[in-house]
């Protein structure tokens, strides 16, 4: 008997054939396509438009003073090529020879309707004399990025002594305002009290209100404390939260189960203890948030800095320390710009080792909520 007769089981089937995609199907696919590489194209194009004043800045700190001041130079830094030749150097042109060839040679000796030339890629062939005007010749020039003008601007400015004085403001004012609009916004997501809605609004009412309203204020009250000339007036107010932080977090801390708390409460854990070991690491990516717009808000702080800290110049942060070096180097955009960079260097590197955190959502538990 033969195998498959008996059991049935081990017929072989044809494999069912996918169905033929129809005409629809594929001018949709199209369409996506299309869609999807203008979208693409389009964002390209914005990132681009964003980032041209950035690259022109990095373009012209490479540059050297006469590059600056020439409106004809290109963007590119570029520069005159020269070649040395018996102990002095020459500008190299783009010479035309009488075969209608165009050599780069070195002019030694001008004249007025005749030159003499020297050839850089061979000067033992000797002189070359060209019958023209020199003068309606181009010179040759190539790429020349000054990388010295970063070290020259990171003495000028002080460079070292400027970061850490702004990552002492920044990295304080990061740690106390995160901590305690955390605390106030977990009271806030968490816990039922008298007056909690209203407390609320008029925190969230602070966020209207101008700047300008409280200085002068503020600064009478810092002024009789004698705390003007030093740090005190720009840390310590960070200690007692930020309406905007608080309304963030209270919204983050919103949106994690309530099931969590309750099972650390059958645990026997507290609220404190709830908030540092259950809320905290759920709300990591809030608090990578929080702390990142606060480190850039502090580290491109000006206004208050200027003001509080005039009387001492010493100790000021980066942000007024690039104001006094563009009053004192503004005929030398170059070397401004080039510290400008420097100062940049530092946020983009935290920006893009920490962007990740951003991505994170809460971790499942497997707690429906």
């Amino acid at each position: 008997m033969n195998v498959l007769e008996a059991n049935p089981l081990l017929e072989t089937e044809e494999p069912e054939r996918k169905p033929a995609p129809t005409e629809a199907a594929i001018r949709r696919k199209r369409r996506n396509l299309l869609l999807g590489g203008c979208t693409t194209l389009g964002a390209l194009l914005l990132a681009l438009l964003f980032l041209m004043p950035l690259g022109y800045g990095a373009a012209t700190a490479l540059k050297d003073k006469d590059g600056v001041s020439d409106p004809n130079t290109p963007i590119l830094p570029v520069a005159a090529e020269t070649f040395e030749y018996e102990g002095k150097e020459y500008d190299v042109y783009s010479v035309p020879m009488p075969d209608g060839e165009v050599r780069e040679l070195a002019l030694i000796q001008p004249g007025r309707e005749s030159s003499v030339f020297i050839d850089p890629e061979a000067p033992g062939a000797g002189p070359i004399e060209w019958d023209g005007r020199w003068r309606t010749l181009d010179k040759v020039s190539g790429l020349s990025p000054q990388w010295g003008n970063f070290a020259e601007a990171w003495n000028a400015i002080a460079f070292l002594r400027l970061t850490g004085w702004t990552l002492l403001y920044a990295v304080s004012t990061v740690i106390f305002t995160v901590v305690s609009s955390a605390l106030v916004a977990y009271g806030f997501a968490r816990f039922r009290f008298p007056g909690r809605g209203i407390l609320f609004g008029l925190l969230l009412a602070t966020i209207l209100l101008p700047p300008a309203v409280t200085l002068v204020p503020k600064y009478a009250v810092f002024l009789q404390m004698g705390w003007v000339g030093t740090y005190l007036p720009l840390i310590i107010p960070h200690l007692f939260a930020n309406a905007f932080n608080v309304f963030l977090l209270r919204q983050y801390f919103m949106t994690i189960p309530k099931e969590l708390e309750e099972a650390a409460r059958i645990d026997g854990a507290g609220p404190i203890r709830t908030f540092v070991r259950v809320i905290i690491p759920q709300a990591f990516p809030a608090l990578t948030a929080v702390s990142l717009f606060h480190f850039f808000y502090a580290w491109n702080d000006f206004f208050e800095p200027l003001l509080y800290l005039a009387g001492n110049r010493q100790i000021v942060p980066i942000g007024v320390g690039l104001s006094y070096f563009s009053g004192v180097y503004n005929s030398e955009p170059h070397l401004i710009l080039a510290a400008a960079l420097l100062a940049l260097a530092l946020p983009v590197a935290i920006f893009l080792v920490a962007q990740r955190v951003f991505v994170q959502g809460i971790v499942v538990t497997g707690v429906d909520k």
